[in-house]
């Protein structure tokens, strides 16, 4: 598959099989993050292989923030906690990615993040070249302290992504997308 076809048919799936991904096919999506574009070559990037077990303690680090949120009633905190500790259960593989970015002062945050956002997409690409299927899902549980802490990442540092990976179960939906052209001023 080349890359324009790659970039034009990779959908997010949030269905896959149970089937293990092999460790050799996991590697190619982990070298494909580090060839995204960083400025400064500060490789701001860090990421997390979790199978088997490793998913079941994720789930137990989601339910623990469940468990800490105010202001909801007991029956829907234990909805929540319960879907909390399955979430991570839904692939066989689940690698997070989270920013630790420079102290140099050169260096912008922003760009950091975007070094890794680069880093996600390079990977999802490969996943969906190789014939897996992925998603990318984060929501607020990404960006709370007991995650961070979970990954051993610094104050600064931040969860970016948990990339849930398998094979596909699904068929993914044609989406329609608007035509660059709607979306581009040409400066000459």
């Amino acid at each position: 598959m080349n890359i324009h076809e790659a970039i034009q048919t990779r959908r997010s799936i949030p269905l896959v099989t149970e089937d293990s991904v092999p460790t050799d096919l996991i590697e190619k999506i982990l070298e494909s993050g580090t060839h995204a574009p960083n400025h400064y070559r500060t490789e701001p990037w860090r990421f997390f292989v979790l199978r088997g077990a490793g998913r079941v303690k994720l789930g137990e680090v989601f339910a623990d923030v469940a468990r800490s949120k105010k202001g909801v009633t007991e029956a829907d905190n234990e909805i929540r906690i319960s879907r909390s500790i399955k979430n991570p259960l839904r692939a066989p593989l689940i690698i997070a990615v989270g920013v630790e970015p420079s102290n140099a002062k050169n260096v912008l945050i922003k760009e950091e993040y975007a070094a890794v956002n680069s880093a996600v997409q390079n990977m999802l690409l490969t996943a969906h070249a190789l014939g897996l299927g992925a998603i990318w899902r984060t929501g607020s549980v990404c960006y709370e302290d007991k995650v961070r802490d979970f990954f051993g990442l610094s104050e600064q540092g931040e969860m970016i992504a948990f990339i849930y990976i398998g094979y596909p179960n699904m068929e993914p939906k044609d989406m329609k997308k608007t035509n660059y052209k709607e979306l581009t001023t040409w400066i000459d």
